[in-house]
């Protein structure tokens, strides 16, 4: 399953046609007016934060300049819809506790988008009692912890120790993971590596732990053709020391891929003919694929360069405009 160094061409063409569909589904993305009071922030916040995390991702890293130019558009984009980060001191003064402003603004203050009052709101509410309440969530809190690290600010808890609690930390029996337990794993990977940007973070005994059971995992998922979670799968893969790459996987995933770029995020391609509903059922799974396809990509150029690999921006595991303050 696990065989050379990757399809370059299979692999631009999967980011090209994400990026495609993406950037058409643009309104889809627009922030509704009610955004700050009554609208639910896991169907218009959750999915601008996805764009912004990843596109900005793509936009940085990705060899290729029409993709890199085509990501970074879109990451433009999802910080003209946060009002050039005016958005921020709104949600941060409604719930001065909860975590998704921070995480959210985070992505863009990592890419030197800063907001004055935003970051003076966020020194004072992150030094609150409150905010130091343990977190069930140990995955949600690595992403928490990350944030902090990206915006400057002093994190609340111990990566390591929280790290230890969390599903990938625990190293569990790999045959008793389901559906959500492997999504935390995979996201336990991202914040860890933050998102791929530093994969130096990663354990030799964690990497060994992923390298043995990432192909039967993808096996399964790639059985159940839970696409989305076939990319995060994949995504991780990617950061693994020396990655592998498994060609089967890429090509069932390049097949699924519908001609306007779109990946459906469970079996077919959705039927209705409503966008939203097409917006709902897609957008996550294409943004992963892309996010994979880029990883795997750089995974690739690495490979074929030499020990200290290909890419310049991942030369000392910090990203261009990531603080040079941070750890």
């Amino acid at each position: 399953m696990t065989a050379g160094h990757g399809d370059p061409g299979l692999l631009d063409h999967l980011v090209r046609g994400s990026l495609g569909w993406l950037e058409g589904a643009r309104e889809s993305f627009r922030l509704p007016p009610d955004v700050t009071t009554d609208a639910d922030p896991n169907l218009t916040l959750k999915p601008l934060g996805e764009l912004a995390e990843l596109s900005q991702l793509i936009g940085v890293l990705h060899p290729r300049d029409e993709i890199r130019l085509t990501a970074r558009e879109l990451f433009a984009f999802a910080w003209n819809e946060t009002r050039d980060g005016e958005l921020f001191t709104e949600l941060i003064r409604g719930e001065p506790f909860a975590t998704y402003p921070l995480e959210l603004y985070g992505t863009f203050a990592q890419a030197g988008l800063r907001h004055a009052e935003v970051d003076e709101l966020l020194r004072t509410t992150t030094r609150l009692r409150g905010w130091r309440v343990a977190r069930e969530d140990h995955t949600r809190t690595l992403g928490v912890l990350n944030a902090e690290r990206r915006i400057g600010l002093r994190q609340h808890a111990d990566f390591a120790a929280v790290l230890a609690l969390t599903g990938l930390g625990r190293l569990p029996e790999p045959w008793a993971l389901d559906r959500k337990a492997v999504y935390g794993v995979t996201h336990d990977v991202f914040h860890l590596t933050d998102w791929g940007r530093n994969r130096q973070r990663m354990s030799p005994e964690l990497a060994g732990y992923l390298r043995l059971w990432l192909p039967s995992w993808l096996e399964n998922w790639l059985e159940e053709q839970l696409w989305d979670l076939v990319g995060e799968l994949l995504a991780v893969t990617a950061c693994l020391p020396k990655a592998p790459y498994h060609p089967v996987v890429w090509q069932r995933l390049a097949e699924v891929q519908a001609a306007d770029g779109s990946v459906p995020e469970m079996g077919a391609a959705p039927a209705s003919d409503d966008p939203g509903e097409a917006f709902t059922a897609c957008y996550h799974s294409t943004l992963v694929t892309a996010f994979a396809a880029t990883l795997a990509r750089i995974a690739a150029e690495e490979a074929g360069s030499g020990p200290t690999g290909g890419n310049p921006a991942l030369v000392g595991g910090r990203t261009p405009g990531e603080s040079e303050s941070a750890p």
